[in-house]
């Protein structure tokens, strides 16, 4: 194999596929990414055997081939060669040689024929969306995710397709965050409805490689789903066992309802919990007539007390939550204003916004004495 490409383009494309390789693994040749010549130019593969990604390189080709060299290495040599262009030619013995003005480089490898193959998508249900819709879901979401090891069908985001549209789920028993997104032209195909999940490691991979342009075809198997970004496409395995029932734990119908300004809200309790323990602390809620009392409380440390003038006209009431889970979503929303909906103060009390995607968030409130 040999071929000469630009610096920057295979720092891209190394960049966009390196994070799946995994630091500890069972087989050498794991720790090695997959460079093979397309009529195209280059792809690039790597793959921990749960997760796969491939990506497309512009190049030059010479002489076709394919060869595996060590990612981190690579990455590392690529990333501090001095020229422009970069040309790497691959003997029989998987000897690879980078040559890059003055720099010259020999990387042993292992043969493709050791590399796992990269997961087929023919004849697996599909369809396709925006890719920005999809990246604001996840953004929306992600951040609710469980990461107890031993909840595993918690540790990934749950995929449901009803109806024409997509509801994307996280939650880790404490909270929940739940936000819907339009399908593309082409839904979902009828009597084909179906949920899965998809886990923590695919999910964090996605949303670096998905952009605002072009859409992305979803390839849904039995237990693969494959998401093709165009010159990217990443495969994972699906997490095994059923989600638990979601809508059981969204409450019903609120009894207070009170819109704020979200910039504002979340400042104030970033500030608040700066005097909350790291374990148990919380923030509480203290409404009244136009007015609401962000408070912290602890012990041996100190308290902290925001007030907010807010359009608030229902009865006095007080509730904790946990900071972190209250700022989370905060963080996460682009929209100006949020809604706070609360029913009294042991209820969970849920987030909504008035944006084109449907999202809603359920948080518990925590139980601690005044």
């Amino acid at each position: 194999m040999k071929f000469t490409a630009t610096k920057q383009a295979l720092l891209d494309g190394l960049q966009r596929i390196q994070n799946v390789v995994s630091n500890r693994v069972t087989l050498p040749v794991l720790s090695n990414i997959l460079l093979e010549t397309t009529e195209a130019g280059l792809q690039l593969t790597a793959t921990d055997l749960e997760a796969s990604v491939r990506t497309d390189v512009p190049a030059t080709v010479e002489r076709p081939g394919s060869t595996t060299l060590p990612a981190r290495r690579l990455l590392s040599i690529i990333r501090e060669l001095p020229a422009e262009e970069i040309s790497l030619e691959t003997d029989a013995r998987n000897i690879t040689s980078i040559r890059s003005g003055p720099s010259f480089f020999k990387v042993f490898g292992l043969p493709k024929d050791e590399y796992p193959a990269f997961p087929s998508l023919e004849e697996k249900r599909g369809f396709s969306m925006k890719q920005s819709e999809l990246k604001e879901g996840l953004r929306k979401t992600s951040y609710a995710i469980s990461l107890d090891e031993t909840r595993y069908v918690l540790n990934g985001i749950l995929f449901s397709f009803r109806d024409g549209r997509l509801t994307l789920v996280a939650t880790d028993g404490r909270r929940l965050a739940l936000c819907d997104a339009e399908l593309g032209e082409i839904k979902y195909p009828a009597g084909h409805e179906r949920d899965f999940i998809v886990p923590t490691k695919a999910i964090a991979e996605l949303q670096r490689l998905l952009t605002d342009e072009k859409p992305v075809r979803l390839h849904v198997g039995d237990n693969l789903v494959a998401f093709d970004l165009g010159t990217t496409v990443l495969a994972t395995k699906l997490v095994d066992g059923t989600y638990p029932n979601y809508r059981q734990v969204i409450p019903g119908e609120a009894k207070e309802r009170v819109s704020l300004e979200r910039e504002t809200f979340l400042q104030s309790a970033r500030r608040v919990s700066l005097l909350s323990s790291d374990k148990s602390g919380s923030v509480r809620l203290n409404f009244s007539k136009g007015n609401l009392d962000i408070t912290s409380n602890t012990p041996e440390v100190g308290e902290a007390k925001e007030s907010l003038a807010v359009a608030y006209k229902g009865r006095d009431l007080s509730i904790a939550f946990n900071p972190e889970f209250l700022i989370d979503p905060l963080k996460n929303l682009p929209d100006d204003t949020i809604a706070l909906e609360l029913i009294d103060e042991m209820s969970p009390g849920v987030i909504k916004i008035n944006s084109a995607q449907r999202f809603l968030y359920v948080l518990m409130p925590m139980r601690v004495s005044v």
